[in-house]
C-alpha cells in the first residue's frame, strides 16, 4: 500500500523534528497521477502539461487570483431593500456615536483647557436660539433623519430576531414602513 506524498511528507517532517541534521527532506513531486479510470476519458487523454518552477507556478497562479471577480460581485445582483437598509443602519449607527462621544469627550475634555463654558448648556441653548430658522434645520434634519431611521430599522431587526417579517413580502413592507416611519418623524422632529 503506497502512502500519499503529502503523508509521506509530514512523516519525514515528524522525524526531522528529532534529529534535524541526520535527515535530508526530499522535494515535494510535481507529477499528475490519475487513476486509470480518469486517464479513459476521453477529455482526459490528450492535456497538455507546462513544466513549471515554483515561482512560475506562483507567479502564474497569482495572475490568475488577480482576474477572478470580487465577492460578492455587487454588480451582477440586483440592488435589494434589505442592503440599502442594512448598509444606512450602520452609517447612521456609527455618526450618533461617533456625534455622541466626539461630544462627551469634548465636554470631559474643554473644563481642563479652560474652554469649560463653551459646552454648557446653557451657552448650547443660547447659541442655537440665535440661529437662523435655516441653519437650525441645517442642523436638526439631518440628526432627525438619522436619529429615526436606525430607531425604526432597529424595530425592524428585533422583529426579526424575534421571527417577524422574515418573507420576502413583509420584509419589504416592513422597509418600506421604515422609510415612511422615518421621514414623518424627521418632519415631526424638525418642527419641534
Amino acid at each position: 500500500m503506497s502512502r500519499s506524498p503529502l503523508a509521506v511528507r509530514q512523516s519525514v517532517m515528524g522525524a526531522a523534528r528529532f534529529a534535524p541534521n541526520s535527515l535530508v527532506l526530499p522535494q515535494p513531486s510535481r507529477t499528475l497521477t490519475t487513476s486509470p479510470i480518469v486517464r479513459a476519458l476521453p477529455w482526459a487523454r490528450n492535456v497538455k502539461t507546462v513544466h513549471m518552477s515554483e515561482p512560475q507556478d506562483l507567479k502564474n497562479l497569482n495572475h490568475v487570483r488577480m482576474d477572478r471577480p470580487i465577492s460578492p460581485e455587487l454588480s451582477i445582483y440586483q440592488p435589494q431593500l434589505t442592503w440599502y437598509s442594512s448598509i444606512f443602519n450602520r452609517i447612521t449607527g456609527v455618526g450618533m456615536s461617533v456625534l455622541l462621544y466626539g461630544y462627551c469627550m469634548s465636554y470631559a475634555v474643554l473644563p481642563f483647557t479652560g474652554y469649560g463654558e463653551l459646552l454648557s448648556s446653557v451657552n448650547v441653548i443660547q447659541f442655537f436660539h440665535e440661529l437662523p430658522v435655516w441653519a437650525k434645520l441645517l442642523v436638526k434634519a439631518p440628526l432627525a433623519a438619522t436619529f429615526s431611521f436606525h430607531t425604526f430599522n432597529g424595530m425592524r431587526h428585533l422583529s426579526w430576531d424575534s421571527g417577524y417579517f422574515l418573507d420576502l413580502k413583509t420584509s419589504y413592507m416592513a422597509g418600506y414602513t421604515v422609510i415612511g416611519a422615518s421621514i414623518l418623524a424627521t418632519v415631526g422632529l424638525c418642527m419641534l
